[in-house]
């Protein structure tokens, strides 16, 4: 049998950072991954935000350094003229985003939970939850069981613990779908910046991500809406190569509110997702595995906070969630064509 004092399940944004914190304050991690790397995900356009995050975890350097693609902010064609929204600044300058490729986030965040110490289990999936006496107390892999005080779900939209323990989930919008894909070329309009643009049945993304690619991500209001290259690109990007297949991620607005409980919490999409026009769902990944992390430190040397450390780590997801949703749904209703499913303001 295999002892540690967490075990994560899953090695994106999310477990990782948890996986980093833990190791950080001193745990014994596990971190099991079912899929080989890299994988590809939408969005490699980073909010400047991001970067302190980034430096706590020891990894800015590698990802956020000279070689950086970086932005000031991102077009906007919504409900009016096209405008710069910037990200602002400070006595130090301009606030930057950054463009990075995913696959390089994630090895690079994995590679640092290596290098300080994190078991990591790659390929390896995770089949079921162990519990006891109506607690989690680790998880049956395909390379055996893993034993830990606390389970911690990082899988990402899959909600793997959510369905094992069969915790409700809360919808808040109906199923989304976001397409995404490359395009082999360059273009000047979008070199500089980042567009999203607004037409009636919902928005596209584009962005410069390197200098010879471009990434797109495209959201229907209503999944029943035709979609095709034509109606998703700009005329000037029609005639560019496709650089491997159309993809796509499920972007369901939903939050699981039991996201902490006896011997597990939730973290990343395992615990709440918007869809990307929310624009900082990394962030928000790092920021919950990193709370997760202090939070179960917190209770593994102090048995008595556990409850009502689980229910603040609830409230501070809830809390956050629920201004997030607010703030896309007043954004959604400025939108040319609103969609019909946004709750009466």
């Amino acid at each position: 049998m295999r002892h540690f004092d967490v075990v994560v399940v899953g090695a994106g944004p999310a477990g990782c950072a948890t996986a980093i914190s833990g190791a950080r304050l001193g745990l014994r991690v596990a971190l099991i991954e079912r899929q080989t790397f890299p994988r590809f995900r939408p969005g490699e356009s980073l909010h400047p935000g991001i970067e302190p995050l980034l430096q706590q975890l020891g990894v800015a350097e590698q990802l956020c350094g000279r070689a950086a693609r970086r932005f000031d902010g991102q077009w906007v064609h919504w409900d009016g003229p096209p405008r710069f929204n910037g990200f602002g600044a400070d006595e130090r300058g301009i606030w930057q985003g950054f463009h990075l490729e995913r696959a390089q986030l994630d090895a690079t965040l994995l590679s640092r939970a290596a290098a300080l110490g994190v078991k990591v289990q790659q390929p390896c999936g995770a089949r079921r939850v162990l519990t006891k006496a109506n607690r989690v107390i680790g998880v049956d892999t395909d390379s055996g069981c893993v034993y830990a005080p606390y389970v911690i779900d990082a899988s990402g939209a899959r909600g793997w613990l959510s369905h094992q323990l069969e915790l409700p989930i809360r919808h808040c919008s109906p199923p989304l779908l976001v397409r995404y894909g490359y395009l082999r070329g360059r273009s000047a309009t979008f070199a500089r910046a980042a567009h999203l643009q607004a037409d009636p049945g919902g928005w596209t993304w584009i962005a410069q991500v390197e200098e010879r690619l471009l990434h797109w991500t495209r959201l229907t209001f209503e999944q029943n809406a035709p979609m095709s290259r034509a109606t998703t690109l700009p005329e000037a990007l029609q005639a560019l190569p496709a650089l491997g297949p159309l993809r796509g991620a499920d972007v369901t607005w939903r939050i699981t509110p039991a996201a902490a409980g006896a011997g597990y919490f939730l973290v990343g999409d395992a615990a709440n997702r918007l869809d990307p026009a929310s624009s900082h769902g990394v962030l928000k990944a790092l920021m919950s595995g990193m709370q997760a992390a202090q939070v179960l430190a917190d209770c593994l040397h102090r048995p008595a906070l556990q409850v009502p450390a689980q229910m603040q780590y609830r409230q501070w997801l809830s809390d956050g969630f629920a201004h997030d949703m607010a703030q896309l749904q007043v954004f959604y209703r400025q939108h040319p064509g609103p969609p019909s499913w946004l709750p009466v303001d």
